[in-house]
């Protein structure tokens, strides 16, 4: 029995030496298998410009109307969303906002949501005298790449009613189906297949490495070692590079987990591009950061 224990012991420990090894990340390494995931849902009202994202359903009731009934519809089929109301009033209440942009107001609240999609929700009052309607213009984004899943028009018939809690309720029915169907599907293959984002590798002018320099024990070619690097630590080894320069590389789709494959936690972009950082300093090189949406910026100095 000991014989078989050190063995399976062994085996482990040959294991965990080949992963380190090849040097790749338990955080993307789906080990063949991928977390089975459930999104969380969040509705945000559209606004226009001039309009601020904190106060606009405080002076429409119309408006605070339709959004719940969005809400009610994903409820309803089994997702589990995120109440936007709340979540801006805990916002408020702990000081999260440090801009008044309309643009870092939105991001901030989705990233304190918690939120795998959010539902951005134009709603249009039609008021005329062969009767009164809701027309609903649905969006789903992911939330942490702000791709867009699905898109869908829905619109209530006319009536002669004021009772716009109705024709919210109508014009959401004429669509909710159609618009999860898509959004789920492609949903599903982000959780299956990874997200994609962009990374930006360049050289700062004032730099003496360049991607023809070799690094590493090895003594390959910057760019081979990005390459390399990538290859085992892409989502299930996906991604594609769009060109290499003297001074530049840029891999144009890089897939990322929708979860941690260790933790089970959200991932995003940023944790990627801790990654990319620690990696860099192996080499001992300096790197400075920045993320846009779904582009990660790598400058190396």
């Amino acid at each position: 029995m000991k014989f078989y224990l050190l063995i399976i012991a062994f085996t482990l420990l040959q294991s965990g030496l080949i992963n380190k090894a090849l040097g790749q990340i338990s955080s993307t390494n789906s080990g063949g298998q991928v977390l089975t995931v459930q999104p969380k849902i969040m509705v945000i009202p559209f606004t226009k410009e001039g309009e601020d994202l904190r106060t606009i359903l405080e002076a429409d009731a119309n408006k605070r109307i339709a959004i719940t009934k969005i809400k009610e519809g994903f409820d309803t089929r089994g997702f589990t969303t995120v109440d936007f109301v709340a979540k801006l009033k805990a916002a408020k209440d702990n000081n999260v906002f440090t801009s008044e942009n309309q643009s870092d107001i939105k991001t901030q609240i989705i990233q304190v949501s918690g939120a795998d999609i959010y539902v951005q929700a134009e709603v249009i009052i039609e008021k005329g005298q062969s009767g009164n309607s809701v027309k609903l213009i649905l969006t789903a984004y992911e939330a942490s790449t702000g791709n867009s899943l699905s898109n869908k028009i829905g619109e209530s018939n006319k009536f002669y009613t004021e009772d716009f809690n109705k024709l919210a309720s109508k014009a959401v029915e004429s669509c909710i189906e159609d618009f999860l169907n898509v959004m789920q599907s492609k949903f599903t293959d982000i959780v299956n297949n990874g997200k994609s984002v962009i990374i930006d590798f360049s050289i700062s002018p004032d730099s003496q490495t360049k991607m023809s320099t070799e690094l590493g024990t090895d003594k390959l070619p910057l760019s081979d070692q990005l390459e390399l690097w990538m290859e085992k630590n892409a989502f299930k080894n996906n991604y594609h590079i769009q060109g290499t320069t003297e001074l530049k590389m840029i891999f144009d789709d890089v897939k990322i987990p929708l979860r941690d494959q260790a933790t089970g936690n959200n991932y995003n972009p940023n944790k990627f591009a801790l990654e990319i950082f620690k990696f860099f300093r192996t080499l001992g090189l300096q790197t400075g950061k920045d993320i846009k949406g779904s582009i990660i910026y790598i400058t190396i100095k």
